[in-house]
């Protein structure tokens, strides 16, 4: 994204990255093609609703719509609310559900950028098995536990290939967005030990319909995929950038161990 925060310069950077011609944005905005000329020009300054039609007809997130806005001269539109804020309690309510639901498999719920904010004890349990217990004011990010060479990745065996995966959707993250903030998260993940080499490698064929992330630790096998649900209809931009991501067994003997645990954890509070 241009370090020069003008709306022409954000709005030509912006249709580049959605791969737009001039006549393509111009009618998905409904305008003259000459008008969005003008604006990329700087000749012309748009109308808070001109900004409003652009910003939909490029689909940028919602905090990248208040950048818009704020380059043009405008207030921002949308708020960006505390997930703990007494507004947000039903949303909250729903998240701890989801979690609950997901027991004894494990689920989390991150923000954009894979900062951990909240996990149901099924993650926990998964967590404690492979690292040991986490303080409960530590701040984890998973994105780096995933990659880093010190964390996760002695016990991934297949590490590679979920690597490779998971880069792919960080960078169509990066091309998403366009902020500063995913494209550092983008390039330290990159510069991880064995990153570059990992994203060289042809990914095997495929023997699974979908990609499991393959733990072992001693003589426990661990294999699990994941689903990742965000909420529908977001008007803020943190319920926007919410990730939920549920993690299940990929067959009986992964799905015994975790129920195992869960029976175990909870015969030793009783």
């Amino acid at each position: 994204m241009p370090r020069k925060r003008n709306f022409a310069a954000l709005l030509r950077w912006w249709r580049a990255q959605r791969g737009l011609s001039q006549l393509a944005l111009a009618q998905r905005a409904r305008i003259s093609q000459r008008h969005l000329s003008f604006l990329e020009l700087g000749r012309a300054h748009p109308s808070r609703d001109m900004v409003e039609q652009i910003a939909n007809a490029l689909d940028v997130p919602l905090r990248q719509h208040n950048a818009l806005l704020v380059a043009a001269g405008f207030a921002p539109e949308w708020r960006e609310t505390d997930l703990a804020a007494p507004e947000l309690a039903a949303v909250n309510s729903a998240l701890d559900y989801v979690l609950a639901q997901q027991e004894p498999y494990p689920a989390v719920v991150v923000d954009r950028h894979w900062n951990l904010l909240r996990a149901n004890k099924g993650a926990g349990r998964l967590v404690e098995f492979l690292v040991g217990p986490l303080s409960a004011d530590a701040k984890v990010n998973l994105a780096d536990a995933l990659i880093a060479p010190d964390i996760l990745k002695p016990y991934l065996a297949n590490w590679r290939e979920v690597v490779r995966y998971f880069l792919h959707s960080v960078e169509a993250d990066a091309a998403a967005d366009g902020a500063e903030e995913t494209a550092a998260l983008l390039a330290r993940l990159r510069s991880y030990d064995g990153v570059s080499q990992a994203m060289a490698n042809a990914p095997p064929a495929a023997d699974a319909p979908v990609l499991p992330m393959h733990f072992r630790k001693g003589e426990t096998s661990l294999k699990l995929f994941t689903t990742i649900a965000t909420l529908g209809t977001a008007q803020d931009i943190t319920l926007q950038e919410l990730r939920i991501e549920s993690f299940f067994p990929m067959g009986r003997e992964t799905a015994e161990i975790l129920r195992s645990w869960a029976r175990t954890n909870h015969s030793a509070k009783h």
